[in-house]
């Protein structure tokens, strides 16, 4: 028999066995033929177009290649008696072993061809080619019709049904990119699909992590499985339920099924080498590609085209979805990096839903899907279901306009925590209604979620308090839009107890009841009205914007004190958030706090704060601490940036000469009798875990590091800076502390009148309705501002925690409450009506903590 240009010399089959994944592909690709020899008999390594019938899999033996390599020498003696074997990458025949002597076969003619003619269907065999040119491999029309008509793909979806319907699943063979800004959620939609195809359909998954490490990875699966907080779960305390769910996943072969890359240095062609050896590999999902260059990361900057590049040839070769995040939008990367199809992420006005539009190369726009972000518990949940309203319903408690699917999906998922033992805390009754909801929604069954509806809220109405974990705010938060509007039995019940003085629990993460949020929360409402940005008239008893804005203009750094409009939509100004002003918002874990409802003197009806202390904490009473001029106070000395922040991206430790905003890891904080420094920053990581704060919470972490109170100082992943200053506000902080050592002993009217316009020019740096005119527009300027004032807030009191006082609450940016046994303040506060001062009182344990002018 003389060689063919398109045969490869004979070789044995156990140097065949070793170079098998190599020799596919050369047969494959190039439609080489391989003569395999095993003693006195030889086979055929041979292109399907040789034997085109082994395209049909159940026609005759096929085997994966990692199957195939175990036991090559036993396929090539049965291949030489005349056994056809057929071998398949994941579920696709690329190639097949066939006796080379046809003298000692016995094949018919249904499914041997004559190797030297074409094969039906007009594909062009290797060896009728005389001209030592590489032939093209054919498709037939057979071919791609039997791939169509042969029922649903089913291939790897991201278990979103929204998203899953709009971009048909994730197709075999291409390359997928799913495109978001940081903060998005590009990287759940990662882990969504791996999940779905590796704890579901049980299938191989290749996770190849640049950027989060495979710790960071379980972690966001056991959260997104178990509903448990993500920034809990990153400090290594897990609830009984996570342990055992954890156990489960391992008892379960997760590991054997979603493997990770997360080793250093990971290149597009490492993930290329790795993935022909997973046997039965279903997905590959790349997380993620960074856009800004990072020295550390080959998966970076002006890289990511050829990276991109590798990661399709790998899709088409293997024929499995390869499915790569990249943390931005920007429509000139996306054109380099070429995709088949692109899953772009898109924030809304609505902060419970983003946009995800799904394009493909060829034909643009094909479909869109909306999607709730459920950061803490590192996921998305769908928010395309159709509303579950009828209106052919008897009247009773009904769903409200907002309570349609999302809203009962939102109510089964804060469920789960209660339903499933891992939380305890909640009556029975209504862990069984919970229970019955959940298997509805499961269910999708409308009559029945609405024949339950009237007993849950009837057991939910029995619960005096839910219990103050995030657990129990959720659930309550979760209940809330279902008994909007309430019927009358409802809200008659609810007026009888607010009249009667019981208790009312507050479903807000805060603890603040609605009616006096404005009133009590300082950055929640901006309260502005129209002319507060116009000056003070002359004789003013203070006229604090004046004051403001003479400060800005005297600073020799040229500050900007106004962003551009069309400059506000994009970053940083939409990573700012009033989240990272970093208030405490905690009570101590051994402490009760219930909102009560109170009558002010004026017989405005709001709700106020009580404190029931345990025994084992002995007598005392309890000592409230209320600063005086927390914000005016933080001017003094804040850090920021007078100019434009520009992106200055991750940094290998923060330079004391910039300030800004910057993304961090949240660092531990293993304390119990102190709250985390970041305050509820915490509450709301990324997808990432990770959290943006300001200048202040920066150099807070450095104090703490250098006083050993921390174990290590969090990594800078992304930054926005400018150069800093510390004193644009200090002539406003001195006019108004002498204004306040005035005006506080005149009292009355004039003092009202300071306190209202200090307040106004305050919020008039960051004005919240886009309607509402100000002299300033800098979110940066004044959340570095408030972050200063709780900064400041939570030193003072954990250093008088370190001198041995019991700190029982630390709330907002002025009120702390500490356990006074002998009825003394802590020495580490001063005693007065000046800037750095508080006054102190003291009540009993269980009695309501009045506020303010109550």
């Amino acid at each position: 028999m003389s060689q063919s240009p398109q045969e490869e010399s004979p070789v044995s089959a156990s140097a065949a066995r070793t170079r098998l994944y190599s020799l596919v592909k050369l047969t494959e690709e190039e439609g080489r033929t391989t003569v395999i020899t095993k003693h006195k008999v030889r086979a055929l390594l041979a292109p399907l177009d040789r034997f085109p019938a082994a395209r049909k899999t159940d026609a005759f033996p096929a085997h994966v290649l990692s199957a195939a390599q175990k036991d090559f020498g036993d396929l090539v003696t049965l291949a030489a008696k005349g056994e056809p074997q057929v071998l398949l990458r994941n579920t696709t025949p690329v190639a097949v072993l066939l006796p080379a002597d046809p003298a000692a076969s016995a094949l018919s003619t249904d499914t041997a061809v004559d190797t030297g003619a074409a094969t039906a269907g007009g594909a062009v065999n290797s060896q009728g080619n005389q001209g030592g040119s590489t032939p093209r491999r054919l498709a037939t029309l057979g071919d791609v019709m039997s791939a169509l008509t042969g029922g649903p793909v089913g291939g790897p979806t991201f278990g979103l049904p929204g998203l899953d319907a709009a971009t048909g699943g994730l197709p075999a063979g291409r390359l997928t990119l799913v495109a978001a800004p940081p903060s998005v959620g590009g990287s759940l939609l990662g882990l969504a699909a791996a999940r779905k195809t590796a704890l579901v359909d049980r299938r191989t998954v290749l996770y190849a992590a640049s950027g989060p490490n495979r710790d960071d990875i379980f972690r966001r699966i056991l959260s997104a499985e178990t509903g448990g907080e993500y920034p809990r779960l990153k400090q290594g305390r897990l609830t009984e339920h996570e342990q055992e769910v954890a156990h489960q996943l391992v008892r379960a072969g997760v590991g054997d099924l979603l493997l990770i890359d997360d080793g250093t240095n990971l290149q597009a062609e490492d993930i290329a080498d790795t993935a022909p050896h997973m046997e039965g590999l279903a997905l590959v999902v790349v997380d993620r590609l960074q856009a800004a260059h990072s020295a550390r990361l080959p998966l970076s900057g002006d890289r990511l085209p050829d990276a991109s590049q590798v990661l399709a040839a790998l899709a088409r070769d293997l024929q499995v979805p390869v499915l790569a995040v990249v943390d931005s939008d920007d429509p000139t990367l996306l054109g380099l990096l070429d995709a088949d199809v692109v899953v772009t992420l898109t924030a809304t006005a609505d902060p419970g839903k983003v946009q995800a539009t799904v394009t493909e190369r060829d034909f643009g726009t094909i479909g869109s899907a909306y999607l709730q972000p459920d950061l803490i518990h590192a996921r998305f949940l769908d928010a395309g279901a159709a509303p579950l309203e009828r209106t052919d319903r008897p009247a009773g408690p009904v769903f409200s306009a907002a309570a349609g699917g999302t809203a009962a999906l939102e109510l089964a998922e804060a469920a789960l925590p209660y339903t499933s033992g891992g939380h305890r805390g909640i009556p029975a009754a209504l862990t069984r209604e919970l229970a019955a909801w959940r298997t509805a929604v499961a269910g999708g069954d409308q009559d029945v979620l609405r024949d339950i509806l009237p007993s849950l809220l009837q057991a939910a109405a029995a619960v005096e308090q839910m219990p103050d974990t995030h657990e129990g705010h959720r659930l309550a938060a979760a209940l809330r839009p279902f008994t909007t509007p309430m019927s009358a039995d409802t809200a008659g019940s609810t007026s009888q107890a607010a009249a009667a003085g019981a208790p009312v629990h507050a479903p807000a993460h805060s603890g603040q009841g609605q009616d006096d949020l404005a009133e009590d929360e300082e950055d929640s409402e901006d309260d502005l009205a129209p002319g507060d940005e116009e000056d003070e008239p002359e004789g003013h008893v203070f006229p604090a914007l004046k004051i403001l804005k003479d400060a800005v203009g005297r600073s020799k750094m040229h500050p900007i004190p106004v962003i551009r409009t069309e400059a506000r939509d994009s970053a940083p100004w939409t990573l700012i958030s009033e989240h990272m002003d970093g208030e405490p918002r905690w009570v101590h874990p051994d402490v009760t706090a219930t909102r009560v409802p109170h009558i002010r003197a004026n017989g405005k009806r709001v709700r106020r704060d009580r404190l029931d202390v345990p025994d084992s904490f002995g007598e005392g009473v309890l000592c409230l601490i209320d600063r005086n001029g927390s914000f005016p106070s933080a001017c003094s000395a804040v850090p920021l940036a007078p100019n434009k922040l520009l992106h200055t991206g991750p940094l290998d430790a923060y330079d004391k000469a910039g300030a800004g905003i910057y993304l961090i890891d949240i660092p531990e904080w293993n304390r119990t009798d102190m709250p985390h420094p970041l305050g509820r920053i915490i509450d709301r990581p990324d997808e990432n875990g990770r959290v943006w704060v300001t200048t202040p919470h920066i150099k807070q972490l450095e104090k703490l590091l250098r006083a050993g109170h921390l174990a290590a100082m969090p990594a800078i992943h992304d930054s926005w800076t400018g150069k800093a200053n510390e004193s644009l506000f200090k002539p406003f902080y001195e006019a108004t502390r002498k204004a306040r050592t005035e005006l506080v002993q005149v009292g009355g009217d004039p003092y009202k009148a300071y306190k209202t316009r200090l307040s106004i020019a305050l919020r008039l740096l960051w004005p919240k309705r886009p309607s509402q005119k100000s002299p300033f527009w800098r979110p940066d300027w004044r959340m570095s501002m408030v972050a200063e004032a709780s900064v400041r807030h939570w030193s003072v009191a954990f250093r008088a925690v370190q001198e041995g006082h019991q700190l029982l609450a630390l709330r907002n940016v002025d009120a702390a409450v500490f356990w006074a046994p002998d009825g003394t303040a802590p020495a580490t506060y001063r005693i007065g009506t000046g800037f750095g001062e508080v006054k102190a009182k003291f009540v009993q344990p269980g009695e309501t903590i009045l506020e303010g002018d109550d």
